[in-house]
């Protein structure tokens, strides 16, 4: 139970994809101006990551190992998050279409959504059994929420104080600063995953 504690906590706050690997940042910076679409994007994308590892582990593992065909995991595992970003995608348009609606583009990006294959393949990279790798992958899916909620309230301060910024950081270039702002604060979770668990 306490390795599972680790995974998961190091996921969120530690490993966390967004603000610590860089991985998912199209959505962070697109979907992150409003608090209900940054949310929205987050559980369909903790739902896609949960899904796409209880699909790719066992495949990778019962399937294209003992073939010898592993150099063909990161085509087979695009496929089937493919196909289940189709099956969210068509979800979502039926009974949640405000939602649908709000996400856009973006909701058909989680496809190439490198931290969904990112978590898939790095699983597998850490030796993670298949409990292991679901929890990591949950934990991977809400530190995506947790980066993009506060993300989220950060860009609202910040459009909120666009007067203030200067002419030649308004926009693009104020809102990667604070993501790497963001980004920086996080660092000082590491290391929190061996105090705790001493």
């Amino acid at each position: 139970m306490k390795e599972y504690l680790i995974i998961l906590v190091g996921a969120v706050l530690v490993n966390n994809y967004v603000l610590a690997k860089f991985l998912g940042i199209c959505p962070f910076l697109g979907v992150s101006k409003k608090l209900d679409s940054a949310f929205g994007m987050s559980v369909a994308v903790i739902f896609v990551m949960a899904l796409a590892t209880a699909v790719t582990w066992p495949i990778y593992t019962y399937i294209l190992v003992p073939k010898g065909l592993s150099y063909l995991q990161t085509i087979v595992f695009i496929l089937i998050i493919a196909a289940l970003v189709q099956f969210v995608e068509i979800a979502l348009k039926k009974y949640i279409p405000a939602l649908h609606k709000a996400l856009g583009i973006y909701l058909p990006l989680i496809t190439t959504n490198c931290a969904v294959l990112g978590v898939t393949i790095l699983n597998l990279d850490e030796g993670y059994t298949f409990g292991q790798s679901l929890v990591n992958a949950v934990g991977s899916g809400l530190g995506f929420l947790l980066a993009m909620v506060l993300f989220s309230g950060v860009r609202s301060r910040v459009d909120a104080a666009a007067g203030s910024t200067p002419k030649a950081f308004q926009g693009i270039p104020i809102t990667l600063v604070a993501a790497a702002i963001c980004s920086v604060s996080f660092m000082g979770f590491s290391g929190i995953v061996d105090g705790l668990f001493k």
